[in-house]
């Protein structure tokens, strides 16, 4: 089923949107036209005052919407709580520049894999496009609970647009109607059918890699160990982008920004309630990357947001990677937050970001 692309990957990729003249009073903005410099006159959070002057535009006007904090509410109603892809558009309305066409062809397909053998993908593909493409297998975030394929759309379609690649966007199950390892063993099933099927998307089987965001970023790493024990080709290449790597909410960074937005303390131990409900007492070998045995693991790449509980173990995964003799580059994005990476359209530091991650995939398809 052939279809646009979503208003958000629309706006994401652009940089340009349609005209509105509505907006919360509490986040003033300063009037422009380019997306890059829409700003906020909110004095900065107590929690980040040194948070990046577009990073904070964003974040301010997600505050405007007055979301409940996810412990109040059940997974349902959690995934009906706007977004940070919803601050962004809203931002992105404001300048009124129409958006650009796409520069990616999308489909839907259900692919027989996984315990219910009936999954749905979302495939992304450069147009124009010719020959046997190499494949990105992509897992959304979410902490494995909320977001769906729609909310990060922009970073699958980043990845598409720069590297050349095809995108394969999974569509897994979520907590608390499915707990662990649920989406774990949906993101193996698409990445081993995707191994097996890659012709029939037009992508070359022998040039796959694995990328994720956030709980999608766990899952990047979870799924190539599992491709490595269970005799499943190997990807050629990890991207993780803000991952979850541990369950220790009592990090560094955890203390730091125990009040950050978009994610924090209280969202993180709401997300392994969930998912993993004992897990303060038990261990999940697909969570906790860093005690994981990662020998054998192909080229990965991290990348991190200062402003982020999750900072500090994507450097202790990055540590283990290293001691596991992997081929392992991490970059820390300063004064960004959880959730950046997809806001290419008015954060330089996500283009930065989608540049560095396409050059490490590009380099492991040999491109």
């Amino acid at each position: 089923m052939n279809r646009l692309l979503t208003l958000a990957a629309v706006l994401a990729v652009s940089g340009c949107a349609t005209s509105s003249t509505d907006r919360a009073p509490s986040a003033p903005m300063t009037p422009t036209t380019d997306p890059m410099n829409v700003t906020t006159d909110a004095p900065k959070p107590s929690w980040a005052p040194n948070i990046d002057d577009q990073m904070w535009a964003v974040v301010d006007q997600l505050t405007s919407y007055g979301n409940v904090p996810y412990p109040e509410l059940t997974g349902f109603q959690a995934r009906m709580e706007k977004t940070p892809t919803n601050a962004v558009m809203d931002l992105l309305m404001r300048t009124g520049v129409p958006p650009m066409p796409p520069k990616v062809t999308v489909n839907h397909r259900e692919i027989a894999a996984g315990p219910s053998q009936g999954l749905v993908v979302r495939t992304y593909a450069p147009v124009g496009a010719s020959g046997r493409l190499p494949v990105v297998v992509y897992y959304h975030g979410g902490g494995w609970i909320i977001a769906d394929l729609d909310t990060y759309e922009a970073g699958a379609v980043a990845l598409a647009t720069k590297t050349g690649a095809i995108v394969v966007s999974v569509a897994y199950r979520q907590a608390p109607d499915d707990r662990y390892p649920a989406a774990h063993d949906d993101a193996f099933a698409a990445y081993r059918w995707v191994t097996q099927n890659a012709g029939s998307i037009n992508g070359d089987p022998d040039r796959i890699a694995i990328a994720g965001e956030s709980a999608g970023g766990n899952m990047a790493v979870a799924t190539a160990i599992r491709a490595r024990d269970e005799g499943v080709p190997m990807p050629r290449a990890i991207v993780s982008v803000y991952p979850v790597a541990d369950g220790d909410v009592q990090s560094p960074s955890y203390d730091r920004y125990a009040n950050a937005l978009p994610l924090n303390r209280g969202g993180m131990e709401w997300f392994f309630d969930n998912y993993t409900p004992d897990w303060r007492t038990r261990s999940y070998e697909y969570i906790d990357l860093v005690e994981a045995d990662l020998e054998g693991l192909p080229p990965t790449t991290i990348v991190n947001a200062q402003i982020d509980p999750l900072e500090a173990e994507g450097g202790d995964l990055a540590d283990a990677l290293e001691a596991a003799g992997v081929d392992v580059e991490r970059r820390v994005y300063d004064g960004v937050t959880h959730e950046f990476f997809g806001m290419g359209a008015v954060l330089e530091q996500a283009v930065q970001a989608q540049d560095f991650a396409a050059d490490r995939l590009k380099d492991a398809f040999g491109m």
